[in-house]
């Protein structure tokens, strides 16, 4: 049996869990997600906790135990996830390293506006569920900061964001997470 799969979720009180289906619908302080189970889980709910437990039939193929060994805790963490996102919400800092890297947020049209060292700018809507914030200080690289209470879509658009000027292993110029570590590369030297 999974060692994460098998720990049992508390609820807290502030949240409010319906399943139906095999449909987990989570509602807190912040927001609402919801998550379709696949694979043969099953998920139980007893006062305060809620217990995924997997489904075994007695003919079944090898391949099949396995995928659902894996789905069992992958399941458990993402709902444990969506708890935690809706009650106090997630949060990613990028930093920009370079001279003349720019950033300008326009939150009524939900617009964020680059200037990363290339011929264009590069404009990027975000999505209505993610909180941006930026901040630009004196003799200081310009800051990030983005919230949401879903942990996915937050992780997908910092990856987005870092993807359009990924750190340069020589100079470490670029977009980097705050406390992100770049192996940085020697450069070529000249031989005497």
């Amino acid at each position: 049996m999974s060692r994460i799969g098998k720990r049992n979720i508390i609820i807290p009180k502030n949240i409010i869990i319906k399943i139906t289906n095999n449909v987990i619908y989570v509602t807190g302080p912040l927001g609402k997600l919801s998550l379709q189970i696949r694979g043969d889980l099953k998920i139980e709910r007893a006062d305060k906790k809620i217990t995924i437990k997997r489904i075994d039939h007695k003919i079944t193929r090898t391949e099949n135990k396995k995928s659902n060994k894996s789905l069992h805790g992958l399941y458990r963490m993402l709902i444990n996830n969506m708890i935690i996102g809706v009650l106090y919400g997630f949060k990613k800092e990028l930093e920009l390293k370079g001279v003349g890297y720019k950033v300008a947020l326009d939150n009524d049209k939900k617009v964020l506006a680059f200037n990363l060292g290339y011929s264009h700018n590069i404009v990027m809507n975000f999505p209505k569920d993610l909180r941006v914030e930026i901040k630009h200080e004196t003799n200081q690289n310009p800051l990030i900061i983005l919230r949401s209470y879903d942990k996915q879509l937050l992780g997908i658009f910092a990856a987005k964001i870092r993807s359009l000027r990924k750190p340069d292993p020589y100079k470490g110029k670029g977009i980097r997470y705050i406390n992100e570590y770049i192996i940085k590369k020697a450069g070529k030297t000249t031989v005497k």
